[in-house]
């Protein structure tokens, strides 16, 4: 069920009490900011207010600008303190989520009190692992000897992330959280500024599995525990999609009973539950998860290693890649194998934690705790992996080589779909609101409704479009380079050609999003080969770092790839030129697009455009929205790809991009941005 009126005739007009209430109260929050209302604001107040009232389900796109974080907390909050039904919110980013509990929702708050006599009351509510464990810190927990155990497969084998305490010793940081832990009220990882390296905040948490739970000789101050107690009692708990990933995994207790659910940035929930359903194992993984339960359980591994040994056999066998249909004969019976060897020393694990009993140390409590959950998630693993989910088409399986190769090779196993998981234990029997700026593709709600899994939910659902405040045809240009050949492998010199001529003509100020590593980098030696202008490239430095120095400066370019589609807020003359490579089509060797293609396909739809089209034309949305990101704002998006133009998908492509005047005139391109680039008149941010 499908609807993009804003007031269909079988519902009160927007005059009617439960409206005029919340529309007073963001009219009294808005004020204290001093302005007003915005009309995309005022709608989605009224619609969000009507759905948690109805109990129905609700696509909200609400463009930049548009003041969507009060847009949804206002009438959620109302709800809460007039209904008695607890709302949970979850956003994509910390930076969000940070901004929702320091500025948005004590404004709201504060409105919401104002106006009906009642504050709600509002929680965070973060994985077990964001938060400081004491008795961690207080020596209950053994320190692995080998730091890489501390870790999953996957952090185990990336290189030393930069950033916080990137260029601080392990000791030096774990001094300064040891200081920082006698005076946080919070515990969380989030509070601790600046931060630590992952290795360091790993000498200090705990996963879940891994707490002492009742026995824990500070039960009384643990940070989890304190953050779920407030939880309990709060009207509004603010947490993010990998808790909602936990939940679609089979684990609702992870959240507090909740009547609404809002989820910001909802195009990413999708790929971060799909992401969270993710498993990967390898023989040192295993290996690891043996040294573990000998260390701190004093049990028999060895035909644990025999078996790791034999699935490394198995996987050296195999070509990086998809695994059609069932696993291989000889990889499926390792891993039976190892299933096996893993189950008896779980076994083995819990009778000795038995036999210890209540006279084991607290050390000695804390080490079987870890072994108990390294071994149950090895056996949860194999569970998977063993199963027909593969044989099925529930799950995509393919091997995989890090680090191009310089990593032995993994075995990895994902959920092709997690639209039915997402309806039956996000949706089912709660209202929930799903908000974006990118949730209309191609004109129609309809892709993204799929993805979520709305359909398949008990309610029935509706989409409404809100609107930007901001007038695209007269403030950006959609430059789409027709005359360029298709792209093929790589970047063709003709389009970096382009691309050096619009940067010339704007004199910088270019945000370049390329598809891949390579062809940011080759785009990045261009520039600085050919012109004087400041050139950052992801990679040079911390991200942020790159984001700053490039505001800084109005002459700067910065190039990058996927990190920089999304999330990068740069308002202003600093941005006035965003480059587009190509259409950001998944890689054709990329096994669960091949695997998601396959299954829309068989079951009679346009795998191509279910997947690979509507991939791309949220990451265009997205990528082209880094432009106008003020009223203010001018500058031209610049797509240096054909396609866009000439292949008969096109349209549904630029249909979901905001709606820049087009051209496909590079004469008209470059006058324009050489007017914005001597114009001192022209348009800063707000």
């Amino acid at each position: 069920m499908t609807r993009t009126e804003p007031d269909p005739p079988n519902r009160p007009g927007p005059d009617g009490p439960s409206d005029r209430k919340v529309l007073d109260i963001l009219d009294t929050a808005v004020r204290v900011m001093g302005g007003s209302p915005r009309l995309g604001q005022s709608t989605m107040v009224r619609e969000v207010a009507r759905s948690v009232a109805d109990g129905t389900h609700l696509l909200v796109q609400a463009g930049t600008g548009t003041g969507k974080s009060l847009g949804y907390l206002i009438p959620a909050m109302a709800h809460a303190v007039q209904a008695g039904h607890r709302v949970v919110v979850s956003t994509a980013t910390l930076a969000l989520q940070r901004q929702i509990l320091t500025k948005d929702a004590p404004l709201a708050a504060d409105a919401v009190e104002q106006i009906t006599g009642t504050r709600p009351e509002v929680a965070l509510l973060k994985g077990w692992q964001n938060y400081l464990c004491r008795h961690r810190l207080n020596g209950g927990y053994p320190q692995d000897e080998d730091e890489a155990a501390l870790f999953g497969v996957g952090d185990a084998i990336a290189q030393p992330a930069a950033g916080h305490g990137a260029d601080v010793s392990l000791g030096e940081q774990v001094v300064r959280l040891r200081e920082w832990a006698a005076r946080t009220d919070t515990g969380d990882r989030d509070d601790l500024v600046p931060g630590v390296s992952q290795r360091a905040w790993a000498q200090v948490a705990v996963s879940r599995a891994e707490c002492l739970g009742q026995s824990c000789p500070l039960k009384s101050e643990c940070f989890p525990d304190l953050a779920r107690a407030a939880a309990s009692r709060a009207d509004l708990v603010v947490t993010n999609h990998a808790m909602l990933g936990v939940v679609v995994a089979g684990n609702p207790g992870v959240l507090p009973d909740h009547q609404v659910l809002i989820v910001d940035e909802a195009h990413e929930l999708a790929d971060r539950i799909r992401s969270q359903g993710t498993i990967a194992l390898s023989a040192a993984a295993v290996a690891r998860t043996a040294a573990t339960a000998r260390k701190h359980a004093s049990v028999l591994v060895s035909e644990l290693e025999s078996a790791g040994q034999t699935l490394q056999l198995a996987l050296a066998e195999l070509p990086d890649g998809r695994l059609e249909a069932s696993l291989p004969t000889a990889l499926h019976d390792a891993l039976v194998l190892l299933a096996g060897a893993a189950r008896q020393v779980a076994s083995d694990v819990r009778d000795q934690a038995r036999a210890v009993g209540r006279h084991r140390s607290s050390e000695a409590a804390g080490g079987l705790a870890v072994a108990r959950t390294a071994i149950a998630d090895l056996v949860d693993a194999l569970d998977r992996m063993t199963s027909d989910s593969v044989a099925q088409g529930r799950d995509v399986a393919w091997i995989e080589r890090p680090r191009m190769g310089a990593e032995p090779p993994r075995l990895l196993l994902a959920p092709i779909e997690v639209a039915g998981s997402v309806a039956n234990h996000l949706l089912d029997g709660r209202a929930s609101v799903m908000t974006s700026a990118t949730l209309a593709l191609g004109d129609s709600f309809e892709p993204m409704a799929r993805s979520l899994g709305l359909p398949l939910a008990e309610q029935p659902w509706r989409g409404v479009d809100v609107g930007s405040p901001f007038d695209y045809p007269r403030q950006g240009i959609l430059y789409v380079a027709a005359h360029l050949p298709r792209p093929g492998a790589g970047i063709s010199e003709a389009a970096l050609d382009e691309m050096l001529a619009l940067v010339e003509a704007s004199g910088g100020g270019m945000l370049g999003l390329f598809s891949s590593k390579r062809a940011a980098q080759e785009a990045a030696e261009v520039l600085r080969g050919a012109t004087d202008l400041p050139v950052y490239a992801q990679g040079d430095d911390q991200l942020p770092t790159l984001v700053q120095a490039f505001a800084d400066d109005e002459a700067a370019c910065l190039v990058g790839t996927l990190s920089l589609w999304q999330g990068v807020d740069v308002p202003g003359r600093t941005c006035r030129l965003v480059v587009i490579d190509r259409i950001p089509f998944p890689r054709p060797d990329d096994p669960l697009a091949q695997a998601r293609t396959d299954a829309v396909t068989a079951a009679g739809g346009n795998g191509f455009m279910s997947v690979s089209a509507t991939h791309a034309a949220l990451l265009l949305a997205q990528g082209s929205g880094r432009l106008i990101r003020r009223s203010q704002d001018r500058g031209v998006v610049a797509v240096l790809d054909s396609r866009l133009r000439t292949a008969r998908y096109g349209g549904f492509l630029a249909r979901s991009m905001p709606a820049l005047w087009p051209t496909t005139k590079p004469d008209v391109v470059r006058a324009a941005l050489r007017r914005l680039s001597t114009h001192s008149g022209a348009p800063g941010g707000e």
